[in-house]
């Protein structure tokens, strides 16, 4: 079907018979020979031959020849080279090589009506495929884009040649919409529906440029969905002629654009003709807003839709008041008044904004830029292109002085200040982007200061001054020419880049606007386009994220530059790849670290360097259960390594453990702090720090060293505050670490002082900081740790982020997600909060007294903490439970499964007898076996519904029994069975207590809105990387178990289990001081754990009732205590300094929480 060659009759300039049956083909290129069996069969190819190049049609079809849409080699599969490939017209054409291609010679012809195409996936992702019935085509690009490029292409010819005709058909109707509105071109088969055009292909890209809210493009030959009865009607009525009378009513012979004109003056021309009028009518010109609105309303009402064009097009708003609150819109009164095709002129001019004859350009220069401005000057020049900008510099060094005159608007430079024809004219008012390079630049005749001026046509000119002074004066008048006066405040800046760009920001993510920004060393200022123009300005430095991406605009890809600044969020991208580009690598600089003091580094939000943030964070989440931290040493070499990766871009680093060890992570934060150019404390204030110890009195003393921390510089009192707030955080676990304050203070003292020995003046100063942190700085209380729940299912709208105390029970998190989500549950039903855990194949209700919190920190001994979640759902009925209650003994034959495995039991499930009774499970191995082989009580276990998967049960229903060293798989043979198994085992183990007594008052939140807090998320849950998600879990614990850890001294309680010191700690909570129980005040936190040891009576008993969270302490499992060795820190203590800021001192005066 398909051929190995194609000769087409255009390029054959003649036929020639040889010998042996042979006959020759000459071209231009190459001759062919051919040989046949018969000399009569020759001598019939010869003839015909001759016959056809001697045939009329062959000129008109040479000039009927398409320009190609897309052409380019490709690598095709079963050839060894690249193959020359074009798409022209309804064709695809494969060629050996350009030269072949046109000559006219090819390999075969693809046609598109009977073709499709596709991405195909192979180890070389560039690859796709052309497929027709007879043959596939395989295709490699050389990259990504340029594949994407040509699957678009393919799609479109295949879309055209399947084409209607119709609808073209109808609205070439009108005579003057068979030639394109713009160019001329004959057959246009693209529109603009709200400006009402005929357009061909060429113009229709340069239309779509414009943006959907100037210029609607529409094909009318795909787009068949779009062109209702009025819109075609609406095209014939209206017509190119009559748009064009209102468009290009002032457009002068010389100014039309012609049908062969170039891409660059097709943009110029469209966009002057539609975005900014040029060429309109003027007989409106003298009408205002209110006159243009006005007139509009009582256009709409008459079907003449040229005026209501004319009106429209000139200025009047399409949404303006029309004084009728019934129809107070232009678009309604039409509909009122039954006119059809306003109707649908207004609907796609809905969002259309044109200017008015009077508004002034948007690249007005300010009043005195507009003024008469003259300078000359020899200046080095050159001219780079976009593939060239890398050797700009080496440019100048090929050149010599140019004569350079800026007047009138343009620069212009000549061969020599006696030339009067210049070299090349710059118009100053195109300009995009102008660089200032500060540092100079040698040549062989000594010193140039260079400058650079980028246009949107992506051309680059090079200029050289001999001085900075020169270079300062030609730069500030060229940016006053270009730079609107809204912006002119950024001209005055010591800029080392300024230009206009397009950006999104947060107040308008819908739409790219333009603005005008400015860079100054490490500071990016702009003017935007805002009702209240004024210059802002953001602080690279200090950037939370600085991200490229890739967007797909008007069809094209574009490069965006994200910014995040506390807050701030900025989308930025250029006119052209060559200026964004320049934008680019300057902010990338500028955001990086220069130098070697604090105020140089790459810093986060809250002002402290990202490489001391880092460590701290890392720390944090893997070091504060590891004894000795910060008095290990780590490898010099992987040490040095680190440090350097940091200095080159800090917020590229990303600490992972596994990859990064403990003791280098800690040394390169002792190494930072060591060699920046100047102390943390600053070595000017160190005998004022030293010399505060002679104060005894330790309040004055901390106020002395609070009026020292407030004279450091910005920078330096941030990271200070973070530091020890670490160090204090480290050295709460010091039962655990070993690192109290003075061991700490004996690392850092050197540190932060840089000297190089220390003196024990310098460790009490750094004890003194770390012990007092919270008076010295002066830490407010904070809230609550956030957590993920979901109501009834694990889905996105089902999911609430809500504050949980250190003392909330089930009961207070059940209530308040039932209450969060107006969930009144049925009479007679029981809701629970269940935790969720192995990938949610178990899942365990939590007993109304179980503390929340105590069960997430549980998380981190699984193998995916990261999977596990909280969800409150319906649990049991009354009728459950009464029914389980009728029965003192359970049992029944359930298959049974112990893990680890015993040898002689083997790895399979064995039918055993089950019996509950007496708050214990025994395990029997038959009905009639009077001895049991196991027993174990009920409140040391914990019962999940559900097996694991890779224990591979014999049904799908079962219970999970977990003890500290083992666990019991149980399958049931039903559902209800499951279930009633699950609900006699909560009963039993909680001795029937399951819901709060009746006439007690249903638990709810203490805060005042359990939804929302002021502190940041938490995520304790849904981490993408598992193990850091356990880590975040075993933080929060550490800092529970910390706060228990303090009652040790107590030796009534010292060999007392974790729930009973959890129940002297609600004792404390609840007896804090005579003042907090006296106020309605609710609210429990962290802090309250630390100060109120001495309140524990010492004869409480175990049992004690007036405590709140020891009811049926003796029921429930006893949670393992912490060991020395467990991986305590994770990146939620980071978030939860809030737990370590709160204030040690007795509250002052606090205003009451209500109750939610």
């Amino acid at each position: 079907m398909y051929s190995k060659g194609i000769i087409p009759l255009t390029a054959i300039s003649t036929v020639r018979a040889q010998g042996d049956n042979k006959f020759e083909i000459v071209t231009t290129q190459r001759t062919f020979v051919f040989r046949v069996e018969k000399e009569e069969e020759r001598n019939d190819w010869i003839s015909v031959l001759l016959s056809a190049l001697k045939s009329p049609s062959l000129t008109s079809q040479l000039q009927a020849a398409v320009s190609p849409e897309k052409c380019g080699y490709l690598e095709l599969r079963g050839y060894k080279a690249k193959i020359f490939t074009v798409l022209r017209g309804n064709s695809v054409w494969l060629c050996k090589n350009e030269q072949d291609f046109k000559s006219g010679l090819g390999i075969t012809i693809i046609p598109m009506n009977v073709a499709n195409v596709k991405q195909i996936d192979r180890a070389v992702k560039q690859s796709f495929e052309i497929i027709t019935p007879y043959r596939s085509f395989s295709f490699t690009a050389d990259s990504e884009k340029e594949k994407q490029e040509w699957i678009e292409a393919v799609q479109q010819s295949i879309a055209e040649t399947l084409s209607d005709y119709e609808v073209a058909e109808k609205i070439w109707f009108n005579e003057s919409n068979r030639s394109c509105a713009d160019c001329k071109a004959p057959d246009p088969d693209w529109a603009s529906i709200n400006l009402c055009v005929v357009v061909c292909k060429k113009c229709a890209g340069q239309h779509r440029s414009l943006g959907p809210k100037d210029s609607k493009v529409r094909s009318l030959k795909m787009d068949a969905s779009i062109w209702s009865n009025e819109l075609i009607e609406l095209f014939i009525v209206i017509g190119n002629k009559r748009a064009n009378d209102f468009w290009a009513g002032n457009l002068k012979k010389d100014e039309e654009l012609q049908m062969d004109s170039p891409v660059d003056k097709r943009k110029i021309f469209i966009t002057q003709k539609y975005k900014e009028g040029k060429f309109r009518k003027t007989f409106l010109a003298s009408l205002t807003k209110e006159e243009l609105n006005k007139a509009l309303c009582a256009a709409v009402v008459k079907p003449d839709v040229l005026e209501t064009m004319a009106l429209l097009f000139s200025g009047a708003d399409v949404m303006c008041a029309t004084g009728d609150p019934v129809y107070c819109t232009p678009y309604l009164l039409a509909k009122k008044a039954g006119q059809s095709l306003q109707m649908e002129f207004l609907y796609h001019n809905k969002f259309s904004d044109f200017p008015q004859y009077d508004a002034h350009s948007e690249g007005g220069s300010s009043q005195e830029a507009t003024q008469s401005t003259f300078l000359c000057d020899f200046l080095y020049q050159a001219t780079a292109s976009a593939s060239r900008v890398s050797t700009e510099k080496k440019l100048l060094e090929e050149t010599n002085k140019k004569w350079c005159v800026l007047e009138g608007g343009f620069l212009s430079y000549y061969e020599n200040d006696r030339c009067t024809t210049p070299n090349g004219t710059i118009n100053i008012s195109e300009v995009i982007c102008l660089t200032v390079h500060k540092e100079d630049f040698y040549l062989n005749t000594g010193p140039i200061f260079i400058f650079e001026i980028y246009l949107p046509s992506e051309r680059v000119f090079l200029f050289g001054a001999k001085t900075s002074q020169i270079q300062r004066k030609w730069t500030e008048t060229i940016a006053k020419r270009f730079v609107p006066f809204v912006a002119e405040n950024l001209t005055e800046a010591d800029y080392d880049l300024i230009g206009q760009l397009f950006y999104k920001d947060c107040h308008a993510l819908d739409q790219w606007r333009k603005g005008w920004f400015a860079m100054d060393k490490s500071s990016l200022y702009f003017c935007l386009q805002t009702q209240e123009v004024q210059e802002e300005r953001m602080h690279l430095r200090r950037l939370q994220e600085l991200t490229i991406s890739t967007v797909v605009q008007n069809g094209e890809k574009v490069d965006v530059l994200l910014l995040v600044e506390k807050g701030r969020t900025l989308y930025i991208h250029g006119y052209t790849k060559l200026d964004f580009t320049v934008w680019r690598n300057a902010i990338e600089k500028a955001a990086g670290t220069d130098g070697n003091t604090l105020q140089d580094q790459q810093l986060c939000k809250n002002d402290v360097p990202i490489i001391v943030n880092s460590c701290i964070a890392f720390v944090t989440q893997y070091g504060l259960g590891c004894k000795y931290i910060y008095q290990k040493d780590g490898d010099p070499l992987s040490i040095s390594e680190l440090l350097e990766s940091f200095k080159k871009d800090a917020r590229s680093v990303k600490l992972r453990v596994g990859k990064h060890q403990l003791e280098d992570v800690t040394g390169v934060l002792k190494s930072f702090l060591s060699d920046i150019d100047d102390a943390l404390l600053t070595k000017e204030l160190y005998p004022y720090w030293v010399s505060a110890l002679d104060t005894q009195d330790e309040k004055q003393r901390t106020d002395k060293y609070r009026a020292f921390i407030c004279s450091l510089p910005g920078v330096n009192r941030a990271t200070l505050a973070a530091l020890i707030e670490h160090l204090y955080r480290v050295q709460k676990c010091s039962e655990i670490n070993h690192m109290n304050a003075h061991n700490l203070a004996l690392v850092f003292s050197s540190c932060l002082f840089q000297t190089k020995g220390q003196t024990s003046e310098e460790v009490n100063v750094i004890e003194d900081l770390i012990n007092n942190y919270v008076e010295i700085f002066e830490v407010s209380q904070a809230g609550d740790l956030l957590i993920e729940v979901f109501a009834e299912r694990k889905e996105p709208d089902c999911s609430i982020i809500i504050r949980v105390s250190p003392v909330m029970e089930a009961e207070e998190l059940t209530n308040d997600i039932l209450a969060i989500k107006n969930i009144l549950p049925k009479k007679g039903d029981i809701w629970a909060t269940f935790e969720v855990i192995e990938n949610e194949e178990l899942e365990r209700p939590l007993h109304y007294t179980e503390n929340v919190l105590e069960q997430v920190l549980q998380w981190s001994s699984l193998a995916e903490p990261g999977s596990a979640y909280l969800v409150v759902k319906r649990f049991l009925t009354i009728d459950t439970i009464k029914q389980c209650r009728e029965k003192s003994i359970k049992e029944g034959i359930l298959k049974l499964k112990e893990e680890p495995s015993k040898i002689l039991s083997g790895n399979k499930f064995q039918d055993r007898c089950v019996v509950l009774r007496d708050g214990h499970l025994f395990i029997y191995k038959d009905p009639k076996s009077t001895k049991h082989e196991k027993m174990f009580p009920l409140r040391l276990m914990k019962f999940y519904l559900g097996v694991k998967k890779k224990m591979k049960p014999p049904t799908s229903w079962g219970l999970t029994a977990c003890s500290e060293k083992h666990h019991w798989h149980l399958c049931c043979d039903s559902l209800q069975a499951q279930m009633e198994w699950m609900a006699s085992i909560f009963i039993a183990q909680h001795e029937n207590d399951i819901w709060p007594p009746a006439g007690k008052e249903r638990k709810r939140s203490i805060t005042k809105n359990p939804k929302i807090g002021g502190l940041p998320l938490i995520p304790i849950q849904h981490e993408k990387n598992a193990t850091q998600a356990r880590k975040n879990i075993e933080m929060a614990r550490a800092e529970l178990e910390r706060l228990r850890l303090s009652e040790r001294h107590d030796r009534d309680f010292t060999d007392s289990s974790l729930k009973d010191r959890a129940s002297i700690i609600g004792y404390c909570l609840e007896h804090k001081d005579e003042k907090l129980r006296n106020r309605a005040r609710k609210h429990r936190s962290f802090n309250c754990l630390e100060d109120t040891e001495a309140e524990v009576p010492p004869g409480l008993p175990k049992g004690y009732k007036g405590l709140k969270t020891v009811k049926k302490t003796e029921d429930r499992n006893s949670k393992a205590t912490l060991e020395p060795n467990n991986k305590l820190p994770s990146k939620v203590i980071e978030e939860l300094s809030v737990v370590l800021q709160r204030s040690r001192s007795h509250p002052k005066e606090l205003p009451d929480e209500q109750t939610l």
